[in-house]
């Protein structure tokens, strides 16, 4: 498995200082951080950079709404999503990501439109959209699960693969969002082992997030450091490093870079136990 996340660097026109950044972490996989409108060279240059010194773009951010009953916000996010599609295939990330957005004024929100069979139906209109105008051969688009709109589950996200009909549709995993009620958050193992288990084949990409139970009525489920809550990290790093050895398990939603040297020296000790090398 190859353990990524952010790394914070001075100059963003200098891939060098970004590889080391991420040396210096020793992180074998990254976000690309760069969007579609940056200079081409730049472009160019971060992905022979990340090319020869053996680090895995796992993911382009698509992070948009274009499912927005706003037409303007929709028009601009479905072509923010292809353009950046563009940009995964064109440097060779293992996938684009996004979220299948939302029917309210907060993109990535809840709204009681969200789980209507029109909207799953839209959401597959728009999938199809995205990869059909780009047709990539070698990247995938991708969706984050989310707690407020399909995929929610795993059923949800087998019925949209089969829906949308495009091989270039895959799946990115946050075990974290699936975890929405106390049944799923203390057997969250057996979760992920039935995620892997069903969509498996399909997953490019996963985040690394952690996630605690308040006792507070009613349900409160808060997102926390890797290490300071009770995501099955065992069960993960096992499931994961068995469908690829290659997986990257990106850092993510941390505000310092201390936090994420502790998040990652914390899911480093986890996959020693477990024999596994990032």
């Amino acid at each position: 498995m190859r353990l990524g996340g952010p790394v914070f660097t001075k100059n963003n026109s200098n891939p060098e200082d970004w590889v080391d950044a991420l040396k210096t972490e020793g992180f074998r996989a990254a976000v690309f951080p760069l969007r579609h409108d940056a200079d081409s060279a730049i472009i160019n240059a971060y992905h022979k950079a990340a090319s020869e010194n053996d680090i895995v773009i796992a993911e382009v951010g698509a992070w948009s709404n274009p499912i927005s009953t706003d037409s303007r916000v929709r028009k601009d996010a479905l072509e923010h999503c292809k353009q950046q599609l563009e940009l995964a295939e064109r440097i060779g990330a293992n996938c684009c990501v996004n979220i299948a957005g939302s029917r309210g004024e907060q993109w990535d929100g809840p709204h009681q439109d969200n789980f209507t069979d029109e909207t799953f139906t839209l959401i597959v209109d728009v999938i199809r959209e995205i990869i059909d105008a780009v047709t990539p051969k070698q990247t995938f688009y991708t969706l984050e699960t989310m707690p407020w709109i399909f995929p929610d589950s795993i059923e949800a996200y087998l019925s949209l693969i089969k829906a949308v009909d495009r091989k270039a549709f895959a799946v990115h995993f946050d075990p974290v969002n699936l975890i929405t009620s106390p049944r799923v958050f203390y057997h969250n193992g057996s979760m992920i082992k039935e995620f892997v288990n069903k969509l498996g084949p399909y997953i490019k990409s996963s985040h690394a997030k952690d996630i605690q139970l308040d006792v507070e009525f009613m349900v409160h489920l808060n997102e926390v450091i890797p290490g300071a809550g009770a995501l099955d990290y065992r069960t993960l790093l096992q499931e994961l490093h068995r469908l690829n050895s290659d997986m990257p398990l990106i850092l993510e939603h941390l505000s310092s870079i201390e936090q994420y040297r502790a998040a990652a020296q914390y899911i480093r000790k986890t996959a020693e136990q477990e024999k596994i090398t990032l």
